[in-house]
């Protein structure tokens, strides 16, 4: 590469980990702040927390398209970004639920391009530039995991949880700054929205990997909503909530660096059943009430179902689709596979952690993993089988 690539590669890399480190700050403690401090009870905090997945649904294909209309997806991309960062200063404002719910879902209209548009942009570049994706979006799971640590103490210190609402604005504001920095992609061949998901929705592979992420990677997505009241629930404070998502989201670093040869060794199917199997033992793990301890030593498991799941996944998902609605197919990907899993997992798990208790909240977690890894063992077998129509695979 030369230096002019460097540079933006290393733009996109502190993109991500600004923008991870802002919702690092906000999502894994704030259902700990709703509970603590507004007094909510678990299905309000569920529906809360779990406005933003189902948003992504209506709202990323409404980012894609205006990218596509405005032929500025860089600009969409910084737009959204610093706007969902002051939306988030509502929850100090409003201490009303439905006034709390409508701030979350202002949040979510504009963050729901955030990552989708980023993603397309960093995945065409490095695909370009014949770079791995996975040594960006590290820098992902880098900032999260250091924004909960730092967060955490800081909550609970003299400056309070409010601080979480203040970190979120700023680091999506300078992320919106980077942003304007990133590659400007010429607009691909104009394609009709509603064909190209008909398209998509012919092929079987496409559907049905679609409900693998639902079952695999909407719990994993989930679990940033109940990890910290598992965590709390089990003894620990808002440090202790740190300290464990830190361990947990670092750990994903060294997957996503290893993803790469693991799947080139055994495939990108096996590397996803992989994930979602580990993913199953975290979850009846936690089922079991285990101690603060254990806790915080397990913690590190997030590393291979989430590390090696999502560059598994994106890859996936790109090999299968033709080139000319790829991008199409990462949105719905996204739209569909991680943002109805995702609110699935958030909203039954508020109803089941308020009728129940956290523990209950995990075992149908560990449901859901064991559903998503059976239907990726059954997929990867059909595509070993002879004769099997491999269409749709890139040139």
């Amino acid at each position: 590469m030369n230096g002019n690539q460097k540079q933006t590669i290393f733009t996109m890399q502190i993109f991500y980990l600004l923008t991870f480190f802002g919702v690092g700050s906000l999502f894994p403690l704030l259902s700990v702040y709703l509970s603590g401090t507004e007094h909510l009870n678990g299905v309000q905090i569920g529906t809360i927390m779990s406005v933003g997945p189902i948003m992504m649904i209506f709202f990323q294909p409404l980012w894609g398209i205006i990218c596509d209309i405005t032929n500025a997806p860089t600009k969409v991309l910084a737009g959204t970004t610093v706007i969902a960062g002051v939306f988030a200063l509502g929850y100090i404002m409003f201490h009303q639920y439905i006034l709390i719910l409508l701030v979350a879902v202002c949040i979510a209209m504009f963050q729901s391009a955030i990552i989708p548009v980023s993603d397309s942009i960093s995945l065409k570049y490095t695909s370009k530039v014949n770079y791995n994706y996975g040594n960006i979006r590290l820098f992902g799971s880098l900032g999260f995991g250091i924004a909960v640590f730092i967060m955490g103490r800081l909550s609970e210190g003299f400056i309070g949880p409010k601080i979480i609402f203040f970190s979120f604005l700023i680091s999506l504001a300078a992320s919106s700054l980077l942003a304007l920095k990133f590659p400007k992609e010429k607009a691909a061949a104009k394609l009709d929205l509603k064909k190209g998901i008909k398209e998509l929705f012919s092929h079987k592979k496409f559907v049905l990997f679609l409900i693998v992420t639902f079952m695999i990677f909407g719990p994993n997505l989930a679990n940033n909503v109940y990890f910290g009241l598992f965590v709390k629930e089990s003894g620990g404070s808002y440090s202790g909530i740190g300290i464990a998502f830190l361990i947990a989201v670092l750990s994903e670093v060294p997957f996503m660096r290893l993803a790469g040869g693991a799947i080139k060794k055994w495939g990108l199917l096996p590397v996803a059943a992989l994930a979602g199997g580990v993913s199953l033992i975290r979850w009846l793990f936690y089922f079991m009430e285990p101690s603060l301890g254990l806790i915080y030593a397990s913690a590190m498991i997030q590393g291979a179902s989430v590390g090696l799941f999502i560059p598994a996944g994106l890859q996936y998902i790109k090999e299968i689709t033709p080139a000319h609605i790829t991008a199409t197919a990462v949105t719905i990907y996204s739209a569909i596979g991680n943002g109805l899993g995702n609110w699935f997992s958030t909203f039954v798990g508020g109803i089941l952690y308020d009728r129940f208790s956290i523990y209950i909240v995990y075992l149908f977690f560990g449901i859901l993993a064991l559903m998503g890894v059976v239907l990726t063992l059954i997929l990867h077998r059909d595509e070993k089988a002879p004769g099997l129509n491999k269409n749709y695979v890139n040139s």
